[in-house]
This record gives structure tokens, C-alpha cells and sequence, in this order.
């Protein structure tokens, strides 16, 4: 018995082939264990909707009581869904650029800013999104980690979990230096682009923002905001659509 105990019976739990694996498997198999919670929070949510409507003369106090059940249990089931539904990207079953470039366009196109995704520099790594706007640059990707990991910084450091981020940081920062030397050297205007790392799964403190080792780590729906607040340099609209052009002329597109 291969990886396993002659003494000890397999546990059909412990099958499979990865962590995302394991947590949709006890995700479905909780299934029943969330809907009995939810018929008694349900069912606390209707006698306290019965109480209130007795103490304020409400008739029938029933419909009141069946009302408030019946918002309780709404809001247990969407929260609950909301959860799992926030995991989707490390499961596989979404891809993070497309969510991270849909909600960059929807908020920063009537700003001024220009959104290009999926670019690279023959022989370096890519990156899933290139903002150019008038408070400067960034680059922007996508990670996402197992719900339970967190991500902090502790001595102006990065961690995830347990795991030093430098290995990730590092590459990006290089990555946004080299575009940043490259529009520079063809369009004759000195920029700076500024990392972003949009994290769609993993545990941010309160804030939901971490900075070091010269990346910004953030929620993608928090992005946009972080651009438009943040001026690391200020640029024209025609600068704007030079540095635009440029990049969708230099940089090879990705994907």
C-alpha cells in the first residue's frame, strides 16, 4: 500500500489531487451542516420578528415573524455563497486578469487612464496589466492564495503564510523597472511605474492593503481606487497617449 499504513483503514477524505480539490469536496459535503444552521437562525430571526411586532402593536405578528426569517435567512445564504464564490480564482474556476481588467476599465476609462493587458519584454516575465494615467504608472497582477493564508509584513518584509514574498516581489519590481526603462528610452519622457499585486484569495489585515520590498498588495476591486488617489507623477493627456501608443508598439502582448 503505497504512501499509506497496513494498520490504518484510507480515509476517502485524504483522495485527490490538490488543496482546491479537498475544499470544494468538504464545501459540498457541509452542505447540510449550513442548511440546519441556517433554519435556526431563520427560525431566532422569526421569533424575534414576532416579539418586535407584539411589542409594537403590529397585526399579524406572524407575517412579521415570516418576514424576518425569511431576511435572515436571505442574508445567511448569500454571505455564504459570497465565500465560496471569493475562492474562485485559486479553485480555477475563474481567471483573475479578466476579473481585475474588467473592474480597471469600468472605473478608470472616464478618468483618463489607459488600460493595456497582457504585455512583456521579449525574455522577461509578464504582467497582466500595464495603467498608464495623469497621476502616473503602475503594473498590475494577479495571485491568489489558500483562504486561510496570510499576508502581512513583518521588519518592512513581505509574507504569505509562512513563506517569505520576495521570490514574488522581486520579479515584479524588475518587471515594472524594465517597462518603466523602456517607455522612457522611446518616448523621451521619464516615468516610474509603481507594482500592484491584486490578491483575489488569502487573508489581508484590516485595511485590506499591504506595502513592502516595493509592492503594493491589495483587493482587485480596491485597485482602481489605489490608482486614482495615488500621484507618483503627473502627465498630460497627450503624454498619456504617447506612452500608450508606445507600449502597445513595444511591448510584446501576452496571451
Amino acid at each position: 500500500m503505497p504512501g499509506g499504513s497496513i494498520y490504518v483503514q484510507r480515509d476517502e477524505k485524504f483522495t485527490g489531487s490538490s488543496a482546491q480539490w479537498y475544499y470544494e469536496k468538504y464545501w459540498h459535503e457541509d452542505a447540510k451542516t449550513r442548511q440546519r444552521a441556517r433554519v435556526a437562525k431563520a427560525a431566532a430571526g422569526f421569533v424575534a420578528g414576532f416579539l418586535l411586532a407584539l411589542r409594537f402593536d403590529l397585526i399579524p405578528a406572524a407575517l412579521y415573524g415570516f418576514a424576518l426569517a425569511g431576511v435572515v435567512a436571505a442574508v445567511d445564504w448569500y454571505l455564504s455563497w459570497r465565500s465560496f464564490r471569493s475562492t474562485a480564482v485559486w479553485r480555477g474556476r475563474r481567471r483573475g486578469e479578466s476579473i481585475t481588467g474588467k473592474l480597471l476599465r469600468r472605473a478608470l476609462r472616464r478618468t483618463g487612464h489607459r488600460v493595456l493587458d497582457g504585455r512583456a519584454i521579449r525574455g522577461m516575465a509578464s504582467i497582466d496589466h500595464l495603467v498608464i494615467g495623469p497621476g502616473g504608472l503602475w503594473i498590475v497582477d494577479n495571485e491568489s492564495w489558500a483562504p486561510d493564508t496570510e499576508i502581512a509584513t513583518y521588519g518592512g518584509r513581505l509574507f504569505f503564510g509562512e513563506k517569505y514574498g520576495t521570490s514574488v516581489a522581486r520579479p515584479l519590481v524588475e518587471t515594472a523597472n524594465a517597462f518603466a526603462d523602456l517607455l522612457s528610452r522611446e518616448t523621451g519622457i521619464k516615468v516610474a511605474i509603481s507594482p500592484i499585486l491584486a490578491v483575489h484569495c488569502g487573508q489581508l489585515p484590516r485595511g485590506g492593503l499591504v506595502a513592502a520590498e516595493g509592492v503594493t498588495v491589495t483587493r482587485p476591486g480596491r485597485v482602481s481606487s489605489l490608482v486614482r488617489r495615488t500621484v507618483t507623477q503627473v502627465l498630460t493627456p497627450q503624454q498619456i497617449e504617447v506612452l500608450a501608443r508606445t507600449a502597445a508598439r513595444e511591448l510584446q502582448r501576452v496571451g
